[in-house]
């Protein structure tokens, strides 16, 4: 049995994407929100998107940027590739936890208030 496991194992070490990436777990912010910002960076070179993300004025912005700069500390520290080759492959938001409030009305009635999360991760990819 152990042997199956080993095998396995293996396996996905050898299947393991190595592109380098960065990933923002539990941001206080509506992944719909999010999505709006890092669809304006897919597929742009990895300068073009930070100097798009840093002039832009969505407070979802100021998050991307910082997990871009992150995510190319990555591939240039941990991966040993060029800040100048690199490009963004993926960006994408997923949600997370949702905190649920309670707005109370007239009449003993109550709103329920959805305090919305977000997964957020950007894979970078070297320009062939």
């Amino acid at each position: 049995m152990a042997k199956r496991i080993r095998e396995k194992a293996e396996a996905r070490k050898i299947n393991k994407d190595n592109r380098p990436f960065a990933k923002v777990k539990y941001v206080h912010m509506s992944p719909s929100k999010v999505r709006i910002v890092l669809d304006l960076i897919r597929g742009k070179n990895a300068e073009e998107a930070l100097a798009i993300l840093e002039n832009s004025p969505q407070s979802a912005a100021e998050v991307g940027a910082k997990l871009l700069k992150s995510a190319i500390a990555n591939a240039e520290n941990n991966k040993g590739l060029n800040r100048a080759d690199l490009f963004v492959a993926e960006a994408y938001a997923c949600p997370g936890p949702i905190m649920k409030r309670l707005n109370f009305r007239a009449k003993g009635r109550a709103d329920r208030i959805l305090k919305r999360t977000s997964h957020i991760t950007i894979v970078l990819d070297v320009k062939e």
